[in-house]
């Protein structure tokens, strides 16, 4: 419940600060200055600034209040946020087979994530403002988990392809959010905990690729191989259910929070900051999904055995694992990002080129390489943190930043295919790359110094 002195320093002060979390949180400003005081936890009130400005000391969730809980639940959310893709990209030709999909729908479904991901996450803040966080994380996770089930249960192209999109969907609004918890239940420890929920998803993304097919094999049928997954978000669904009571009896036992009395008035897409950040996270998202879908046909054509030419792919996604929980924290701990986004860049640019003119020769070295660069997505994520002063301009950032970035993304692996195949080799696809690497780090430059979305009009 939000105390009648915080709620009028927020009219004071004509500016938007607050967002219903798991615990039906709020941010309130300070009178003085405007900007977000105390992040607080569930079952915690807000507090204005004391006189003279100064703000009362933050107090970091408990587990009584829901800090631990929380955390959990971010964990297993994340390790959820890539299975059901990268499951599908590793069983695609028994799908095909199983269901009877032309050409066109299997492209569809490949192209499907991105889609989802620009269009249902750009509706997350509408749903928070509306209800709280935990309570849409739960109906999220059941829309993954029942989306999982219904997709292998069906012999319909059309019927796997709406299931399909009914688990994205879950997928979408918990990208979204991720962010804003991290801002609103540990902001003074962002990079350690988006480090550690970028090292569950990788993680989960990696495991999934690697053992989809084996466990279709062991059970006879793609569809145990797809299945398998709905029992992890089904896991992931139980953390947030007491949250989600814990919210609801908060709700009711009090007036509205400032979360619900105030509507967002963050508009990132106004912003210069905004589309840097849409634009950066668009771009290595591009580059990302481009290497996944093809970087294993680069290597078949340069010689290597199927499963050599995959080992080497997975290689990228396993060694992405450390650099997932160390790129945050030195995010975190730095006053200018430049030195971060330019190392990203010089890792990248020297594996497109190392894969141009010598991919046999060097295999490893590359892979390693683009390891290294792909830490490009860790950085955006702690970054979009980084960039707002509450969890109400984190989860506006987060959703504008993704939205977008994911159209921008879908691009990456349909070009690299129509390059591939109007040229018959990889320097093409590697040279358009390299352009999406130049446009990425431009936006990065913009993003490295310390700015905030809520000042930005």
């Amino acid at each position: 419940m939000t105390p009648p002195n915080a709620s009028a320093a927020a009219t004071a002060v004509g500016r938007s600060a607050a967002v219903v979390g798991p615990g039906d949180t709020a941010v309130a400003p300070t009178a003085a200055t405007g900007r977000g005081a105390a992040v607080v936890g569930p079952g915690d009130t807000a507090e204005a600034a004391g006189p003279g400005g100064h703000r009362p000391a933050h107090r970091a969730p408990s587990p009584a209040t829901g800090g631990a809980l929380v955390l959990v639940g971010m964990l297993l959310v994340a390790l959820n946020l890539r299975a059901a893709v990268t499951s599908l990209g590793a069983l695609l030709d028994e799908v095909r087979t199983g269901l009877g999909l032309s050409g066109a729908m299997a492209g569809f479904v490949t192209t499907l994530p991105t889609i989802a991901f620009a269009g249902l996450g750009a509706l997350t803040p509408w749903l928070i403002r509306r209800w709280p966080a935990a309570r849409v994380l739960v109906v999220a996770m059941l829309a993954l988990t029942v989306g999982q089930v219904l997709r292998v249960l069906t012999d319909s192209a059309a019927i796997f392809v709406l299931t399909s999109a009914l688990a994205l969907a879950g997928i979408a609004v918990a990208n979204i959010l991720l962010p804003m918890l991290v801002k609103q239940h540990f902001p003074h420890r962002t990079g350690l905990v988006t480090g550690a929920y970028t090292m569950a998803l990788t993680a989960g993304t990696t495991v999934a690729a690697a053992s989809a097919v084996p466990v279709a094999h062991a059970f006879g049928s793609w569809r145990a191989g797809l299945g398998v997954w709905a029992a992890l978000a089904a896991v992931a669904v139980l953390p947030w259910v007491p949250l989600a009571l814990r919210a609801r009896a908060a709700r009711r036992a009090g007036p509205p929070s400032v979360g619900q009395a105030v509507r967002s008035r963050v508009r990132p897409a106004r912003t210069r900051l905004g589309w840097a950040m849409a634009v950066y996270f668009g771009a290595q998202s591009l580059s990302g999904y481009a290497v996944m879908g093809w970087l294993a046909q680069l290597f078949r054509d340069a010689g290597f055995r199927a499963e050599s030419a995959g080992l080497l792919l997975a290689g990228v996604t396993a060694l992405g694992v450390p650099v997932a929980l160390l790129m945050p924290t030195l995010a975190g701990r730095l006053r200018t990002l430049r030195p971060l986004v330019f190392g990203l860049t010089a890792f990248s640019a020297a594996a497109y080129l190392g894969l141009a003119l010598a991919p046999r020769g060097g295999a490893l070295l590359w892979v390693l390489l683009l390891a290294f660069g792909q830490g490009a997505f860790p950085l955006i994520l702690t970054t979009i943190g980084l960039r707002a002063r509450t969890a109400d301009g984190t989860v506006a950032l987060s959703a504008f930043a993704q939205s977008t970035g994911y159209v921008i993304a879908a691009l990456g692996p349909l070009l690299v295919g129509v390059l591939y195949e109007a040229t018959g080799g990889w320097t093409a696809p590697m040279g358009f790359l390299l352009a999406a690497l130049a446009v990425q780090t431009t936006a990065g430059m913009v993003i490295a110094r310390p700015r905030f979305i809520e000042d930005e009009r």
